[in-house]
Formats: C-alpha cells, structure tokens, sequence
C-alpha cells in the first residue's frame, strides 16, 4: 500500500485507510479511485496528486 501528497495542501490518501467520507474503501489503490474524485481538504483533482515519501 502506498501513500499519496496533495501538491496543493499537503494531505496525504493512503491507499490503506482510503477515503471512507468520499466512498472510497480501505485499500483502494490510488489508480483505481475514479478520475472525479478530488481532495478531500482542497478540493484539488486527482492529478494534483504525487506518490508520498516519507
């Protein structure tokens, strides 16, 4: 499982939590969310998005 960075704001999906609030379920991939999902902080699209390292 990975972890993805909002470019915009900093928030983090990881792909093990997923987004519940948005319908997104623990363990969806980052590339299997749908391309209309958007931050859930910003409100930033999905490719605002970069692979996380910590």
């Amino acid at each position: 499982m990975r972890k993805w960075q909002c470019t915009t704001c900093g928030d983090i999906y990881d792909e093990a939590i997923g987004d519940p609030d948005s319908g997104i379920a623990p363990g969806t991939r980052f590339e299997d969310i749908p391309d209309d999902w958007m931050c859930p902080t910003c409100g930033s699209t999905k490719d605002s998005f970069e692979p996380y390292t910590e």
